[in-house]
């Protein structure tokens, strides 16, 4: 494959040409199937036009071979986690999500979309707690990280 037909591809993208990248990215795709980097800049390429469900066979084939860098493969487990719960398939995302988070253990992002989709699978307690603790371990709490880290784990401690 030439990286020059995918780096002009991923530039419409990046300049807000969606559907001609879109295009491009479809039709490379289509000539290599087996290439991770064309699978995930397609399944972008999707859901920057709001063609979640159409994104979901690109985001797979991306997983599934090799060939994507660190953060290329957890854009696509971020990603994908996130068209599925977008798809209401939140059992479905929390799969990916947690794959994703054993190959990037405590990934902020992908914690957070973890929380969304515990929230669209009816498991609100835990969706907080999973936030409260992404919180905790940032420099924005204020002071306040031993408290909320406390809470993370104690959500229905009242006096």
């Amino acid at each position: 494959m030439s990286n020059v037909d995918l780096a002009a591809a991923v530039r419409l993208r990046e300049e807000g040409r969606h559907e001609e990248a879109r295009q491009a990215l479809v039709e490379l795709a289509r000539r290599f199937p087996d290439d991770a980097e064309v699978a995930y800049q397609t399944a972008w390429a999707h859901d920057a036009l709001g063609l979640e469900a159409e994104a979901v066979p690109y985001y797979e084939r991306a997983l599934a071979g090799d060939g994507l860098g660190a953060d290329d493969r957890l854009g696509a487990f971020t990603g994908f986690g996130s068209t599925l719960r977008v798809l209401g398939r939140p059992d479905e995302a929390l799969g990916v999500f947690a794959k994703g988070l054993a190959e990037f253990p405590g990934d902020p992002a992908l914690r957070t979309f973890t929380a969304m989709a515990l929230h669209n699978a009816g498991r609100s307690a835990e969706a907080v707690s999973t936030l409260l603790k992404v919180v905790a371990e940032s420099d924005k709490a204020g002071g306040y990280q031993r408290a909320i880290a406390y809470y993370a784990d104690h959500l229905d401690e009242t006096v």
